[in-house]
C-alpha cells in the first residue's frame, strides 16, 4: 500500500465478502478481519486481496522477532538505496537546469543520461503500482505521480530528438514563464526532482513506521507471556494466547495481569497507571 486510498480499497473489497467484517490500518499495513468460519477460510481472504492487486499473508505466530524485524526493515532499506542513487543523479540535473551559466555544449544530453535512470528505475515502484491499479480500474496517488513524471520525461524526449532542444549550444534560461520565442524546453529536472522528493517522503514514512512498530513491539513485550489457569479444579500454566472466555486464572503478588476480567476471589492493590494515569496502586476486589 502506498496511500490511504489503497487501504480503503482493500477494506471495501474484503467487506463485500459474505460473512466478513474487515478493517485495514494503513499505518501498520495490517488487516483485522472477523469472518464466519463456515462461509470463508483465511486463504480466501488472501486470494481476494491479491486479486485486488496487492500482496498479503496470514500472520505467523511462530515467526521470531528477528525475522519480523528483517521483513519490516526491508521496505525502508530498498527505499534508502533508491533515494541515495537518485539523489546523486538528480542534483546535477537540477543544477544545470537552474543555473544557465553552467550550461555547456550538449549539457542537455548529460541531463538526459542522468535523469533516465531516475525516471525509469527510481520511479519503477510508482509506475508498477500505477499500472497495477489501472488494470483493476482504480486511480490512486501513484497514478498521479506516474503520469506527471512520464509526461515531463516524454515531452523532454520529444524536445531533444525532434524539437531542436538537442542542438549544440542550446541554453535554457531560468524564467518563471515560458519564453516568447517558442523555443522547446526540457523538463528533465522536473521528472527527476519529483521522483526523488517522492522517494524521500516515502523513505521517511517507512522509517517512522518501522520505529513506531518497534516501540509497539517493545510495549507488547512488557505484558504477561503465560498465565496460571484453573480448569477442572487443576492449576496449570498456559500461554496467554490459549485463554478463552470464562477461564479462571490466578494472579499472584508481583505478577502481571494477563487480560481483562472480573475478580472472583481475593483482593490486592493493582498499578493501573498505564490505563487510568493514577500514580498510586488501586485497591481491587470482588
Amino acid at each position: 500500500m502506498t496511500c490511504a486510498s489503497c487501504a480503503m480499497r482493500i477494506e471495501r473489497t474484503l467487506n463485500r465478502m459474505s460473512g466478513v467484517v474487515a478493517s485495514v490500518n494503513y499505518a501498520t499495513e495490517i488487516a483485522s478481519v472477523d469472518y464466519e468460519p463456515g462461509e470463508v477460510v483465511p486463504e480466501q481472504l488472501v486470494e481476494t486481496v491479491e486479486a485486488t492487486g496487492y500482496s498479503a499473508r496470514l500472520p505467523d505466530p511462530a515467526r521470531d522477532d528477528t525475522a519480523r524485524d528483517a521483513v519490516d526493515a526491508s521496505p525502508a532499506g530498498d527505499l534508502r538505496s533508491r533515494l541515495i542513487i537518485c539523489s546523486a543523479l538528480t542534483v546535477p540535473v537540477v543544477v544545470l537546469a537552474m543555473i544557465p551559466v553552467l550550461q555547456f555544449d550538449f549539457w542537455q544530453w548529460l541531463s538526459l543520461t542522468l535523469a533516465a535512470p531516475v525516471v525509469v528505475w527510481g520511479a519503477w515502484p510508482i509506475h508498477r503500482a500505477a499500472l497495477m491499479n489501472a488494470r483493476h480500474g482504480a486511480v490512486t496517488m501513484d497514478t498521479l505521480i506516474s503520469v506527471g513524471v512520464l509526461a515531463a520525461f516524454i515531452w523532454s524526449l520529444w524536445a531533444l530528438f525532434l524539437g531542436g532542444a538537442g542542438d549544440p549550444g542550446m541554453h535554457m534560461p531560468f524564467e518563471w514563464t515560458a519564453p516568447a520565442s517558442g523555443e522547446p524546453m526540457i523538463y528533465l529536472e522536473v521528472a527527476s526532482g519529483v521522483t526523488t522528493l517522492i522517494l524521500l517522503g516515502r523513505y521517511l514514512e517507512a522509517r517512522a513506521k518501522a520505529r513506531s512498530g518497534a516501540a509497539l513491539e517493545a510495549l507488547l513485550t512488557l505484558g504477561a507471556k503465560d498465565v496460571e489457569v484453573i480448569r477442572s479444579g487443576k492449576a496449570s500454566r498456559i500461554p496467554i494466547g490459549s485463554l478463552v472466555v470464562d477461564d479462571v486464572f490466578v494472579v499472584r503478588p508481583g505478577e502481571k495481569i494477563a487480560t481483562d476480567g472480573v475478580i472472583e476471589e481475593g483482593s490486592s492493590a493493582v498499578d493501573t497507571s498505564l490505563l487510568t494515569g493514577e500514580s498510586v496502586p488501586v485497591e481491587v476486589g470482588p
